[in-house]
């Protein structure tokens, strides 16, 4: 029996949209859903069958997305055809490997960033971090090691995206007379709710804290932490979420 040379979509999940219908854009409401969870949209495939594809990322995981006509809902898997070949494999390995630009990293070294650890060290990692975030948090404990030891400088490009007091702790942390110091507290105290708001951000701090989600938007994130590192052919690369111990050791270098 002989099968015709059409698309099979193997479903490894669907995600439905939520809130109003999703407006006819070029990027659709339902992918500002997905990256509100922590998924990194990269761009559009070309792709057979009718449907939009996408490439994205979900930490380090390669993902491929498709969206269905009515841009309500989305397919999470792999496209193939009637011989078993996946329709989107190169384009996606092209997309997910392609590093940021060395333009992205001056943005990042112009933006408003906290230092945390020393200012010589020979290793700079730049991660976009809220106040409220229990994972940025995590992430800067799990650092300790490194920054301790001077081997790593990590840069705190502060966002106030999470919570409604969010922007007015990226505030205070950014207001402070020593905005080291304020950042130190904060995370010490994260389990008992961190530091204080500010009663009123002023207009220059809020200028840079909205200058901050917008890069953080601009370089393809949807949530914190949001990381981005040289590797060691140094090539930028970028991290969405809590690594693990051994993704720590992949771009914090040995301890």
């Amino acid at each position: 029996m002989s099968y015709p040379a059409i698309a099979l979509a193997l479903l490894m999940g669907v995600v439905m949209a939520t809130g109003a219908e999703a407006e006819d854009k070029a990027y659709p409401e339902i992918l500002k859903t997905i990256e509100q969870q922590g998924i990194r949209i990269l761009g559009e495939m070309q792709v057979p069958g009718g449907l939009r594809a996408f490439a994205a990322k979900a930490g380090a995981q390669p993902l491929a997305i498709y969206l269905t006509p009515d841009n309500q809902h989305v397919v999470v898997g792999t496209l193939v055809d009637a011989y078993g070949q996946d329709m989107a494999e190169d384009q996606l390995k092209k997309m997910v490997e392609q590093p940021l630009s060395e333009a992205s990293w001056t943005k990042l070294e112009a933006a408003t960033w906290v230092r945390d650890g020393n200012p010589n060290a020979p290793r700079v990692i730049y991660t976009f971090t809220d106040p409220n975030c229990p994972y940025c948090n995590r992430f800067w404990l799990a650092a300790r090691s490194w920054i301790e030891s001077g081997k790593v400088q990590l840069r705190h490009v502060m966002v106030g995206v999470i919570r409604q007091d969010s922007p007015a702790k990226a505030a205070a942390i950014l207001q402070a007379k020593s905005p080291e110091e304020a950042l130190s507290e904060n995370e010490r105290k994260h389990a008992d709710g961190g530091i204080a708001p500010l009663d009123r951000i002023d207009g220059d701090t809020a200028a840079k804290l909205d200058r901050n989600a917008a890069l953080m938007t601009e370089l393809g994130f949807g949530g914190t932490p949001a990381i981005v590192f040289r590797t060691e052919e140094g090539k930028i690369d970028t991290f969405a979420g809590m690594p693990s111990e051994a993704q720590m050791g992949a771009f914090l270098g040995p301890k």
